[in-house]
């Protein structure tokens, strides 16, 4: 409605200065010349867009072409007009319609000098797209109709298309640019095996937008004309159960273009009428005709403004109406709804498509055999043709081996033969896709006709084309068989054991995983009688490889296998054929496959701390000799690091520390290198020992100490190395000699000079021959009590002293690794003080009687394999014991039921031939794998019972 009299747009454009009034007044005339409507009055999010300031913003940033090239382009422009934000794509796209209707062409006359192209491919389409320079009628195509369907989807369909029947194209699953076109025949790409797809969440309009597929084809009879719109899936009383849910595109603001009335804009509806008589008065002499309404005009004709069924009705009636370009539609689509929608498409909301699917999969036969299969549902199946519908046909594969093969050579092939061989294997891919969706596998599981088609498909001629028709039939199998019950005459079972002499991995490995799964969801046991020997042998063969998934398959149906006796039996009757004895041993091996070492560490003996020195050390004279090379503070803090160490439990007395460092270093002082005063030393300490820090303990008497330190046993030289002290203790002397010494054979020096009393000749070396028993002051060792020729009896010679001296020291030579590999036993270290003193080769450890050592600790190393979420065993080596602990149960009962095979007197029982030589490696495992330490132990129980049955 019109605003009312006198009243004028709130943001009308501003033509107040000459340069916007001459802009609008060339751009009325430039669209009364082309017969285009100008729309001054647009809005975009309810805000008016001046075209003036539009056209100047999008011209300075290189026209609209160039800007429509750009990403985000439009998006920056509209953030100057103040559109809006919450829905930026949307005004964006509307204020580039607003540009492309009203000015996109006056900029091609005015800034390009360039004719714009006609109103039929410029104002009259969408703004889509750009390169308005170099669009023509022979380059341009009109965007195409869509039809929306009743689930919310939409068709590319056209007025071109309802004329045509479905071609073959690629379609969506394909990969972009891999060329698995259909022109030669090859395996079509299909989803990964069992592997559930993952539905796209964005709108399906954008999905196809996206893609840049070639339109799905349409039936012929499909045709929309323009009426009243009703769905019929709007209603939900009358929506068909599984439909998609419609998800509706973003909503855009309406667009509401006022009209100049004499009422609400009297001066430019003034010069728009007077343009419009000038146009008439330059066009005089031509009259356009008026048309004449047609008879029945607003009549709507039957089935006008109804958009049909939606895309998974209309499928499945196309699959079963029977006529060819109906089918080949519906295929084409339930390809690609089963991969997309395969989660929510379910065979019991669609009654009749699991049996359409299966009648187009059993026309393979009449493809090499001259015969066509049909499933009947009466008791008149006495024809070869005829399928059982209700239990399935029983003598399936006799009739297989009766049929004639037709002449059909693999290279030269009928467009006819490879057009309906692709819609086969299509019908096979979707039943594939659905059944992988339980309730899908569950339902089809209950239909017989599924066993024949399975028969049917794994039986057909060995042909490469049929090679991926087969793949379905087995993945098929691998999702229904858990819901039958086979035994050896089944045709099902049959015709899955023919598949492990196969010499295609990916066949033996799917009818491994089909015949494991067998029975799997009833309370039947899966038997797996009859299978041949040929194929055991096979399998056991197979665990040698280096194929993980092809070893975890054969695993999983010998474990099946074994756990039935009489299966375990043939296995002991076929001893020379089948290698039993080398896959037992494979499966001890398997048992730490991929194990990942690990060491714990446990506590034995707790460390018990060194008891604390009462005494400050005395510095030994060649490291005195080193400490006095440095002037203070340094010479300071290497003596209070020789002497003490930190302990946060301890504390020393300020005083105290003073006079030892007085003490030592008074005769040494000069006016050169004096002391540092009593203040400055404290604050020394704390620097040296970051722990350490002086305190005053209040009392009747203030006592200060400095709390983080204590003196050590043994001092320590300027590297870190601890000194040893001299245990030579004489028989009734009071204590022992107690200097400290830093290298082992210094000490030896000492003790043999010191103590023994061996001269030393010109060359400073040791005559012990020239010695006499005299001449030697002890008459035994006296190193710490040792007294070792008291005991061992006799009278030692000076040299017998000597070398004996040596066993007390450690041993730096270059074999002390070599000589401590041929003791009885390990080394054991001892350190008085709690922790492990740094040391090298010209070291030794202090081994002065502190009360101190260390903590003990006992290491088991580990070799864990596989686990799941719960920590339990996985993997091949749960398989591989489980298979063990089978036979050991079953070999005594197998053995009962071979009596007739008589064993040699003497001869080993079947327990000790199969498992006597792996129990030390049992033993291993179960001491060293913890996962499996569990079902070691029961195997040990089962291996010790079958022994001794």
């Amino acid at each position: 409605m019109a605003p009312p009299k006198g009243l004028r747009e709130p943001h009308a454009p501003a033509e107040e200065d000459s340069e916007s009034k001459a802009f609008f007044q060339s751009l009325r005339d430039f669209h009364s010349r082309r017969g285009t409507v100008l729309d001054v009055h647009s809005r975009v999010n309810g805000k008016h867009i001046d075209l003036f300031k539009l056209y100047n913003a999008v011209v300075k940033q290189g026209g609209y072409d160039k800007v429509s090239s750009e990403k985000l382009a439009w998006r920056q422009i509209g953030a100057q007009f103040n559109v809006g934000t919450t829905n930026a794509a949307a005004y964006a796209f509307a204020l580039k319609t607003v540009y492309y209707k009203n000015l996109s062409a006056y900029e091609l006359k005015t800034q390009h000098n360039q004719e714009p192209p006609p109103k039929e491919i410029l104002e009259n389409v969408t703004a889509k797209g750009g390169d308005l320079r170099n669009r023509t009628l022979e380059n341009f195509k009109t965007p195409q109709r869509r039809e929306t369907l009743t689930n919310g989807q939409e068709s590319d369909s056209t007025g071109e298309e309802e004329i045509r029947t479905p071609k073959e194209e690629r379609m969506d699953i394909d990969d972009p640019g891999s060329g698995a076109g259909r022109t030669t025949r090859g395996l079509r790409q299909a989803p990964p095996q069992r592997v559930l797809f993952q539905p796209d969440v964005s709108s399906s309009r954008q999905a196809r937008h996206s893609s840049g597929h070639l339109r799905s084809p349409q039936p012929a009879h499909t045709s929309t004309t323009s009426g009243y719109a009703y769905s019929s899936s709007s209603n939900s009383a009358n929506m068909p159960f599984g439909i998609s849910s419609y998800e509706p595109t973003p909503l855009v603001p309406m667009k509401v273009t006022p009209l100049a009335t004499p009422g609400n804009d009297p001066e430019q509806f003034q010069k728009d009428q007077a343009e419009f008589k000038k146009n008439q008065a330059r066009e005089a002499g031509t009259i356009m005709p008026v048309k004449t309404p047609p008879k029945n005009a607003g009549m709507m004709k039957p089935g006008a403004g109804f958009d049909g069924p939606n895309i998974y009705i209309r499928t499945l009636l196309g699959l079963r109406c029977g006529i060819p370009a109906e089918v080949d539609y519906a295929l084409h689509h339930l390809v690609k709804i089963s991969h997309e929608r395969g989660d929510k498409y379910k065979f019991e909301a669609f009654p009749g498509l699991a049996e359409g699917l299966m009648e187009k999969v059993l026309e393979v036969g009449n493809l090499f055999y001259d015969i066509k299969w049909e499933i009947c549902y009466t008791e008149d199946d006495t024809k070869i043709h005829l399928l059982e519908g209700l239990f399935g046909t029983k003598d399936i594969l006799e009739r297989i081996m009766h049929l004639k093969r037709r002449d059909t050579s693999d290279e030269l092939e009928t467009p006819e033969f490879v057009h309906d061989l692709n819609k086969i294997c299509e019908a096979g891919l979707v039943i594939r896709n659905m059944i992988l969706l339980e309730d899908n596998a569950e339902y089809l599981a209950d239909m017989a006709p599924i066993r024949d088609l399975i028969c049917i498909v794994l039986n057909l001629p060995p042909d490469p084309r049929v090679n991926e028709l087969q793949h379905y039939a087995l993945e098929i199998a691998e999702e229904v068989t858990k819901y039958w019950s086979l035994d050896e005459r089944d045709p099902v079972y049959i015709s899955l054991l023919m598949q492990l002499e196969s010499q295609d991995r990916g066949r033996i490995l799917t009818a491994l995983r089909a015949l494991s799964r067998i029975s799997m969801s009833l309370e039947d046991s899966n038997l797996l009688k009859g299978v041949p020997i040929s194929s055991i042998t096979r399998l056991c063969q197979f665990t040698l490889l280096d194929d993980e998934e092809l070893i975890h398959a054969s695993l999983d149906f010998l474990y099946q296998y074994t756990a039935v006796p009489e299966n375990v039996a043939l296995l002991l009757t076929h001893f020379s054929t089948i290698p039993l004895p080398a896959f037992l041993a494979e499966l001890v091996r398997l048992l730490l496959y991929q194990a990942q070492q690990s060491v714990t560490k446990q506590l034995v003996s707790p460390a018990i701390p060194a008891v604390a020195a009462t005494d400050i050390p005395d510095v030994p004279f060649d490291l005195l000799d080193q400490i006095l090379k440095h002037d203070e503070p340094e010479r300071s803090i290497h003596w209070l690091r020789a002497c003490f160490e930190e302990d946060p439990e301890s504390d020393i007395t300020q005083i105290r520390l003073w006079q030892a460092y007085q003490a030592r270093f008074t005769e040494f002082s000069t006016p050169l290198k004096p002391l540092l005063p009593a203040a400055e030393f404290i604050k020394n300490v704390s620097t040296t020992f970051t722990g350490a820090n002086a305190q005053v303990v209040n009392g009747p008497v203030a006592k200060y100490t400095i709390k983080g330190i204590r003196p050590r046993h043994i001092p320590m030289d300027m590297k870190g190395r601890s000194f040893s002290r001299c245990l030579w203790k004489p028989l009734g002397a009071a204590k022992a000699c107690g200097e400290f010494i830093l290298k082992p054979q210094a000490m030896w020096e000492h003790v043999v000079t010191s103590h023994i009393g061996i001269p030393q000749d010109e060359e400073g070396r040791f005559n012990f021959a020239a010695a006499s028993s005299s001449q030697q002051q002890p008459q035994d060792c006296c190193w710490a009590g040792c007294l070792h020729f008291a005991r061992v009896g006799g009278v030692p010679s000076p040299y017998d002293v000597g070398m004996h001296m040596k066993t007390h020291l450690p041993d730096t030579s270059r074999k002390a690794l070599l000589r401590q590999k041929q003791n009885r036993s390990a080394p054991t270290l001892t350190f008085p003080t709690g922790r492990k003193r740094k040391h090298d080769d010209d070291t030794v450890d202090t081994d002065v009687d502190v009360g101190g050592t260390e903590a003990t600790y006992s290491y088991q190393i580990w070799r864990n394999t596989a686990v799941d979420e719960r920590g339990d065993a996985a993997g091949l080596p749960l398989t591989s014991v489980l298979i063990l602990r089978n036979l050991a149960r079953n070999v005594p009962k197998a053995s009962a039921l071979l009596e007739g095979v008589a064993r040699a007197k003497g001869e080993e029982t079947w327990m000790e031939q199969l498992f006597g030589i792996h129990m030390k490696k049992l033993g291993f495992v179960m001491a060293h794998n913890r996962p499996l330490a569990g079902y070691v132990s029961n195997l040990f129980y089962c291996i010790e019972e079958g022994v001794f049955t």
